[in-house]
């Protein structure tokens, strides 16, 4: 289903950069390397791919088809489940990019801390969530919903634009 395929081949992408934040992590760690123009463009990468691209399409068109359609089971597992995580994740990212902001005008070992500590939390979730999604949800979904609803997706996916929030 092009919906699916689109967003497993998001996922991919997110986990690369999941990856990639965890090696800047390491090398603050090991080396004191902090560039905060790279962490910048991290930030900006899953702000701008990972939640307002990827996350809104979910939320926007697949996520309200399921809670549209699915009833309670969807609800609690899309509302309690998977948009919780999106913000969990967007939590993350403001406090790591403050944390960033701070070291880069006054390096302190709370700030170095706090930058470790928030990417990480980041890394850890996004890829629990990806993992949840690609084997429970997704699958949940391409089972439950009918083949117009899958229509409608197919067509969404390909023009999808997010709305500025």
């Amino acid at each position: 289903m092009l919906m699916i395929d689109v967003l497993v081949e998001e996922h991919d992408r997110i986990l690369v950069e999941a990856a990639r934040l965890e090696r800047m992590s390491v090398e603050l760690m090991e080396r004191n390397a902090f560039s905060l123009a790279e962490y910048r463009e991290m930030i900006a990468f899953i702000r701008e791919f990972a939640d307002a691209t990827h996350h809104m399409k979910e939320e926007d068109l697949l996520f309200a088809k399921m809670i549209e359609n699915l009833g309670t089971v969807a609800v609690n597992l899309i509302q309690h489940g998977m948009m919780v995580e999106h913000d969990e994740g967007r939590l993350c990212v403001r406090e790591l990019e403050a944390a960033c902001e701070r070291y880069a005008q006054q390096p302190a070992v709370e700030d170095k801390l706090a930058i470790v500590s928030w990417a990480m939390q980041y890394v850890h979730l996004i890829r629990r969530h990806i993992e949840k999604e690609n084997t429970v949800v997704y699958p949940f979904a391409e089972k439950q919903l009918d083949q117009e609803t899958w229509d409608h997706l197919n067509e969404a996916a390909r023009t999808y634009q997010p709305a500025v929030r």
